[in-house]
């Protein structure tokens, strides 16, 4: 039997040799399989979910990114980390800033944790705000959807994306000391990174632990013009214009602007991340602390050919001096210091254990323009959960829980487009599972009450979730399977109270104090075919949205910038996600194999227009050799033009990527050193990611080669 590997796994890992088991291993999918046989066993352990909801199958499945593959996708941003996945893009705004995209679905749509735990940032209140979770410093991610994402929210319509790492000791190795490094270089961006964390066995149950990161990287080199050809054609347009009117060097400064490539002007940034903890891990108790900083300088890519004004101030100062302070650098200075704390208590009776996770953050960045301060972004945030899981009786488990959740944000300065806001939001869930035998049912219920407050307005809000799934084992190798699903969102308080000029994201962003409750009925059907050398995964799913709640361009313009602006309608989302792999062949300790990813989402409004910042068609194919303990692979993915776009939204156009990748194993199949020598866009393309809201201005990098080497003893 094969574990089915998610096809960005490089299908490296899915054929080497491994030590036999003798029993079946439950899968991420759900499915009992044996595990294909794999060099990288850190890369093909098999999990079942996160620390949080521990020995739940997630009969709905979810994916897992480690060892290996998480080494080889190593990025700034957790958003970048995953793009191989199905079904997965990122906002990229620039290369210090990036979230994750699941079915087309971002921002508040996503849960983006650290076991468990929300991010506590202020990621969520625009896309040029950086994720302060490091993925430098994961030893794993999970792509959590169907019921069980209900279990860290009800926004979680799209998913759920979990970082685990150990800064939390849970278990005592048999070694007094053990230390993993991580070390790279890259070319398109003349960056590099290392990595170290050390875990210290203290003796009775004791362990403790530190990590450290850094990772750097110049203004990124990309592929053909910065621009996109759309944008291009209008800068170009603008010129000519200005060119009649005897504007001679206005006219000069947008064909520049038109025809810039090569390199993306203030794209650099350095980030780095430390933390110490300490845990005792005991038969019946288990707690732990951590204290960790997060740090963070990344530069914001302007958009070439816009000027930026501060409004009143630059229309009294002149329009030449407005004109020069929008050339000014923009870029963010970030840190977050954050205090964890878990506590699990294995209990007698109907529960079998009772888990406890909290942190608290304290956040701060600065925007800056040029040297001087913009705008200082302040936030201080508690989030905890408590989750009893009970013990399985006759196939019957399942877990209940309780969420909290605060926030006291505030922006200072010129450009504070969101004013001082408090958020307090409550939450209770329960999920459960029953398999028996060959049918699986699991569902889960939650309710959040939430209150936003800012400046004399408070709205509060009660949100009611549930979901229902099913998956049949028709055959040992073929599992089939539907899920159902209500939700309901709040609004946030940057969709609610948003009003004024952001020089980051150089929009104007207004939004609605009257925006309503958005609710959701979604269904997904499956089915995963496990065979000897073949594996395969379908899915289709819809989802049917009243009062979606969405950012659009209006057309309009103040302080001489885009209004962007928050509005809600009915909308209809549905796509396709179609992996598989395959062995080929195997012989002469020679094996062959094969993997293949697509996906696809459409999403409407109820109007007929588009909803903004669709990912289009994506396909992505593999070839991989490996032999003894060298693994060599070659992966083609194609990006369909994307031309579904909305009012004022400009259409993005095909583009293909060729990579290569080859892993060695100098001391054998069971070495704990991996040598990843690995070439991206080869052809030195030019490619953007429709999702992000700068594609027209920020490509992705062009050719890159990278070398990364990962250890541990």
């Amino acid at each position: 039997m094969t574990h089915f590997l998610l096809a960005s796994t490089a299908l490296a890992a899915a054929m080497q040799p491994q030590a036999p088991t003798t029993e079946p291993a439950v899968t991420t999918d759900g499915a009992e399989v044996q595990p294909v046989p794999s060099q990288d066993e850190e890369a093909e352990r098999i999990f079942v979910t996160g620390h949080v909801i521990e020995d739940l199958d997630l009969l709905a499945g979810s994916t897992v990114v480690e060892g290996a593959e998480l080494t080889r996708n190593a990025e700034p941003q957790i958003g970048d980390v995953l793009t191989r996945q199905a079904g997965v893009s990122a906002t990229g705004f620039a290369p210090g800033a990036s979230r994750p995209v699941l079915r087309g679905f971002s921002g508040e749509r996503v849960r983006v944790l650290n076991d468990g735990i929300g991010s506590i940032d202020v990621a969520n209140t625009s896309v040029d705000h950086a994720t302060t979770i490091d993925p430098l410093s994961a030893e794993r991610v999970e792509i959590i959807r169907g019921p069980a994402s209900l279990l860290f929210g009800g926004q979680a319509i799209g998913g759920a994306v979990n970082v685990i790492d150990r800064r939390i000791p849970r278990t005592v190795g048999d070694e007094p000391v053990h230390f993993d490094a991580l070390a790279g270089v890259r070319s398109a961006d003349e960056g590099a990174m290392l990595g170290g964390a050390l875990d210290l066995n203290l003796g009775g149950n004791w362990v403790l632990h530190g990590d450290a990161s850094w990772t750097r990287g110049d203004d990124l080199q990309t592929g053909g013009f910065l621009v996109s050809p759309a944008l291009r054609a209008e800068l170009l347009e603008e010129a000519a214009e200005e060119f009649e009117e005897g504007e001679f060097e206005e006219a000069e400064e947008l064909e520049e602007a038109a025809n810039l490539r090569g390199e993306l002007p203030n794209s650099g940034y350095q980030q780095w991340s430390a933390s110490a903890g300490i845990g005792y891990v005991g038969d019946d108790l288990e707690v732990g602390f951590s204290y960790s900083i997060f740090d963070s300088d990344y530069g914001i890519p302007g958009r070439p050919g816009a000027g930026h004004h501060h409004g009143e101030e630059g229309e009294e100062e002149g329009e030449e001096e407005g004109e020069e302070e929008g050339e000014e650098l923009v870029s963010i200075d970030l840190r977050q210091e954050r205090w964890d704390a878990r506590l699990k208590l294995n209990l007698d009776g109907f529960f079998e254990s009772v888990t406890f996770r909290g942190a608290f953050a304290d956040y701060n960045h600065i925007e800056f323009e040029g040297d001087e301060v913009g705008t200082v972004f302040n936030s201080e945030g508690i989030e905890g959960r408590v989750v009893l899981k009970q013990r399985d009786r006759d196939g019957l488990h399942g877990a209940f829980g309780a969420q909290y959740y605060y926030r006291d944000f505030e922006a200072i300065g010129p450009e504070a487009f969101l004013p001082p806001n408090k958020t307090d939001a409550y939450g209770f869930f329960a999920l459960q599972e029953y398999q028996p035998d060959r049918l699986g049912v699991e569902g889960a219920i939650r309710v959040d009450v939430t209150e936003h407050e800012s400046l004399g307005t408070t709205r509060d809000f009660t949100a009611w979730s549930g979901a229902l799934g099913a998956n049949y084992e028709a055959t040992p190798d073929l599992t089939v399977g539907i899920n159902g699903s209500y939700t309901q969102r709040a609004p946030s308080a940057e969709e609610l109270f948003s009003n004024g000029p952001h020089i980051a994201t150089q929009a104007f962003e207004i939004g609605d104090p009257d925006l309503e409750i958005e609710s959701s009925l979604g269904g997904e059907l499956f089915a995963r075919y496990e065979g000897q050398d073949v594996a395969v995964s379908a899915t289709a799913w819809a989802s049917w949205f009243d009062d979606f709640i969405y950012e659009m361009e209006t057309g309009e313009e103040e302080d001489e910038l885009p209004v962007f602006q928050y509005m809600q309608q009915d909308a209809d989302f549905w796509g396709l996600e179609v992996e598989a792999s395959a062995i080929v062949y195997r012989g002469n300790d020679v094996r062959v194999g094969v993997d293949f990813v697509g996906d696809y989402v459409k999403a409407e409004l109820s109007d007929g227009s588009n909803v903004p910042r669709i990912p289009p068609l994506r396909l992505l194919g593999g070839v991989s050799v490996g032999y003894s303990n060298v693994e060599l692979r070659g992966e083609v993915e194609y990006f369909a033009e994307q031309d579904d776009v909305a009012q004022f939204e400009l259409p993005t156009e095909s583009f293909t990527l060729v990579n290569a990748v080859a892993t060695w194993r100098p001391g054998g199949e069971d070495s704990e050193t991996v040598f990843i020598l690995q070439a991206n866009n080869l052809f030195d393309v030019e490619a953007r990611r429709h999702a992000s809201f700068t594609k027209d201005f920020v490509p992705l990098a062009g050719r890159d080669i990278r070398a990364t080497v990962r250890t541990s003893f």
